[in-house]
């Protein structure tokens, strides 16, 4: 999976199912203070990933994820991984 779909697909479930204005969504974009993604928020995001990519994302390895870009970064680098 490219990098340019990873983006489109999780901008997707972003909108539709957080409730983030597209406007808002740019690679750095903090996901807490610039996107308001709460921990409920985070939970969601947590679901739709796992069960749309096919990975499970591991607390730990999301310490350090701020922005949307590393965000991408992250989720590309499991998706790929497999």
């Amino acid at each position: 999976m490219t990098r340019e779909e990873v983006i489109k697909t999780v901008n997707k479930f972003l909108i539709e199912e957080i409730e983030i204005e597209e406007n808002l969504l740019n690679d750095d974009a903090l996901l807490k203070e610039d996107l308001g993604i709460d921990s409920l928020d985070f939970v969601d995001i947590v679901v739709i990933v796992e069960r749309h990519f096919g990975f499970k994302i591991k607390p730990e390895e999301m310490a350090n994820v701020r922005t949307l870009s590393q965000f991408y970064d992250y989720v590309e680098s499991k998706v790929n991984e497999k």
